[in-house]
């Protein structure tokens, strides 16, 4: 049997479990036994599922002697704790939802329970998915595995740290405006933000509802490439979720991009950036050209306001979502004489302060006086930015990108700075708000050995291309994963 199965990517593993050569339980022994380990460095868990896990194992190892079963059967994944698990509490990282269980999954852990993977338990994340950092969790802050002085970035700096750290073979994150791409990026791993509709947000507790999306994160583009093809498709329990069919993606992974137009953004290369990150990004540009691709210049002028109309559209989402935190039908409820004492009362002990920023932000927005000054003018800003991604879509098939300015941060840098802290994300909020599918791929190192993340941008419904273009990348073999510290 193999040596360190936690270190397995999910396409060997699926191919020792079937071969017979290694067992489900003994994967997910050797995960778990990771975690113990090193979860007192890293705190990339809200709550560890043991129990659930062996028994999900044990299920998959009797599945797996039909030859029947799917790719993920027997695959130890990390929940983000943004997911309703039945039986399993969901927290959000709030103490508002401390103590709160679910009595439904949402629709991707139920494909997931489907398909036959194992839950080891539910990541840490930046306070009901508010951040950059994973800094804003009621639980403590998730430590990067690269360095532990530093941040694994946010929201879903759990999911992306869990994976670095062979915790478990991939996970689940959520992007509203770069959790999933931005962590990626500074743990080392492949995040993959879908197009917007692509997955079912059935049973995701809601951020801001026209922007978040869910997706996975692995140690290889063909793994990601096997989690998504489980997680998308329609769902009449969400009617933002498409229809299309979804493709086999991993047929997509052909090694070919002779031909391939990549479009290079003058706006996404700008003054005051690390110059490693440039480089490192500007030389895979150059590895693609060697492999048949062609690169060229874009220009997407109004990136400069993603940051401004982000933040009003976003926050102004979360504080009506947010509204249904009231104490009285579930989570934490702190008694008062009067239902508005009770209601002002709950939510100032249960909301940490980030999220209360963000509530009042986007009430202000939208409220009488405001709205057309703030949160519609957010709203043509956002069209003009849709139409920016269109028109450069003319010239290139994919957009490459860096995916945020520097490698991670320290921790407690920027945590008294929200602005600095906003900027974290300029890189990838123009998704978002365009609703475009885009994936972070590790390409390089910084001289501190931290990791440096390429973002690949396509049109809608464009992920095969974009699984296409990072398998080439990672098969041309000029980048080459280092350990991490923990």
């Amino acid at each position: 049997m193999p040596s360190e199965l936690n270190k397995l990517t999910i396409a060997e593993a699926s191919t020792l479990l079937r071969k017979g050569e290694i067992t489900a339980l003994q994967l997910a022994r050797d995960c778990l036994d990771r975690i113990q380990a090193i979860e007192p460095k890293l705190n990339a868990f809200i709550t560890v599922c043991e129990k659930e896990a062996l028994e999900q194992a044990h299920a998959a190892d009797r599945r797996l002697k039909s030859n029947e079963a799917p790719a993920l059967c027997g695959i130890p994944l990390g929940i983000k704790d943004i997911y309703a698990t039945r039986g399993v509490r969901t927290t959000c990282a709030s103490r508002i939802l401390g103590n709160f269980v679910p009595p439904f999954d949402a629709t991707v852990v139920e494909r997931l329970r489907a398909a036959g993977a194992v839950f080891v338990g539910k990541t840490n994340l930046d306070e009901f998915a508010m951040g950059s950092s994973t800094e804003n969790s009621a639980f403590g802050a998730t430590l990067n595995p690269h360095d532990t002085e530093r941040v694994a970035g946010g929201s879903s700096g759990g999911s992306a740290a869990a994976v670095a750290a062979n915790e478990c073979l991939g996970s689940l994150g959520t992007d509203t405006g770069g959790s999933i791409r931005e962590p990626a990026s500074f743990c080392g791993v492949v995040g993959m933000k879908p197009t917007y509709s692509r997955v079912s947000r059935y049973g995701v507790i809601a951020y801001a509802s026209s922007l978040d999306q869910v997706g996975p994160f692995a140690k290889s583009v063909r793994d990601a490439a096997i989690i998504l093809r489980t997680l998308a498709g329609k769902d009449p329990r969400d009617s933002t979720c498409s229809a299309r069919a979804v493709p086999d993606y991993e047929r997509a992974l052909t090694g070919d991009v002779k031909g391939l137009r990549i479009g290079v953004p003058k706006e996404y290369f700008v003054e005051g950036m690390q110059p490693e990150v440039e480089k490192s990004v500007r030389a895979a540009i150059k590895i693609y050209e060697s492999l048949g691709a062609k690169a060229v210049d874009v220009s997407m002028p109004h990136t400069g306001y993603a940051i401004a109309a982000y933040y009003l559209v976003a926050t102004a989402e979360a504080s009506a979502n947010l509204a249904r935190y009231d104490g009285i039908r579930y989570g934490l409820r702190i008694d008062a004489e009067d239902h508005i004492d009770l209601y002002n009362l709950t939510r100032a002990e249960g909301f940490g302060a980030e999220v209360k920023r963000r509530i009042m932000l986007g009430t202000f927005a939208l409220s009488a006086g405001y709205y057309d000054a703030y949160y519609l003018k957010s709203q043509k800003v956002r069209t003009l930015i849709r139409r920016d991604f269109e028109r450069a879509f003319e010239k290139c098939d994919l957009i490459v990108t860096p995916v945020a300015p520097t490698t991670a941060f320290k921790l407690g840098e920027k945590m008294n700075d929200p602005l600095t802290m906003y900027l974290s994300d300029i890189f990838t909020i123009s998704v978002n708000l365009a609703g475009l599918p885009g994936m972070s791929i590790p390409c390089g190192y910084d001289e501190k050995n931290l990791p440096i993340g390429m973002q690949l941008i396509g049109p809608p419904f464009s992920e095969e291309t974009i699984f296409r273009a990072g398998d080439a990348f990672e098969r041309a073999g000029s980048f080459k994963p280092r350990p991490t510290a923990v």
